[in-house]
């Protein structure tokens, strides 16, 4: 049986976490909201963003963050065409926000 929360409960649950830290967090898209993957667009708020998406390892456990626009920030135009790409493919993903100026993604898991 899957025991992870539904998409939903689990953003908003770290949406309220950033905002406890001063940190702007905003749904842009909200997907499926049993089990939706999340988009993450990290704003730099410096004109650069990147964009990270949500991926299990095999066994279907452990999360992380796929760098979805590459190693490097990219301007909001290349963020977004990408995401509009993924939304082609799976419109049930749920895509989110993050203004940090370290570019720091606050949702659980590492980013490969």
């Amino acid at each position: 049986m899957d025991d992870r929360l539904p998409t939903h409960l689990w953003v908003s649950a770290h949406i309220r976490a950033a905002d406890a830290q001063g940190v702007a967090m905003t749904v842009v898209r909200k997907g499926d909201p049993s089990r939706g993957t999340v988009i993450l667009k990290i704003n730099r708020l410096d004109r650069s963003f990147t964009v990270l998406v949500q991926t299990r390892e095999a066994d279907g456990e452990r999360l992380f963050w796929a760098r979805g626009t590459g190693a490097d920030p990219v301007p909001e135009a290349d963020a977004d065409a990408y995401i509009a790409r993924q939304l082609r493919y799976d419109p049930d993903v749920w895509v989110v926000e993050v203004e940090d100026r370290q570019g720091r993604h606050w949702f659980d898991g590492p980013v490969r």
